[in-house]
């Protein structure tokens, strides 16, 4: 399975098959969709924004949050969106892209660490 994560602001140009995934829930300032470039916007896959607006990027929240968010994950609407991506990057492999200055204590962080398992697991 092939993941990787990126701030969408530092993304370059696309380069290769991998398929380009935007794992936010609101779309990123300053970012034209031509320059986003994306194969697919997936909010399904995002956290809730009941959670997002509880964990606030408190960081001493975070293991918490990792935690309500894998919840989320294995219930629909999540739980099938994050089937389809695994699926993608089953393939073509995926580039998670996110507007969070904080990466490692995001969602996005959170997903990738979840896909990557799922490879373990299959």
């Amino acid at each position: 399975m092939d993941v990787e994560l990126e701030r969408i602001y530092d993304a370059g140009p696309r380069t290769g098959p991998r398929h380009r995934v935007l794992v936010d829930r609101l779309w990123p300032r300053g970012i034209s969709k031509a320059k986003a470039d994306l194969d697919e916007w997936l909010k399904d896959v995002a956290p809730s924004t009941e959670l997002r607006r509880w964990y606030g990027h408190d960081v001493d929240l975070f293991d918490e949050f990792r935690r309500r968010y894998r919840d989320e994950l294995g219930r629909p609407p999540a739980a099938d969106a994050l089937a389809a991506l695994a699926e993608t990057a089953e393939g073509d492999g995926v580039l998670l892209l996110t507007a969070t200055r904080d990466v490692e204590h995001s969602g996005a962080i959170v997903l990738e660490q979840v896909l990557t398992g799922l490879r373990g697991a299959r």
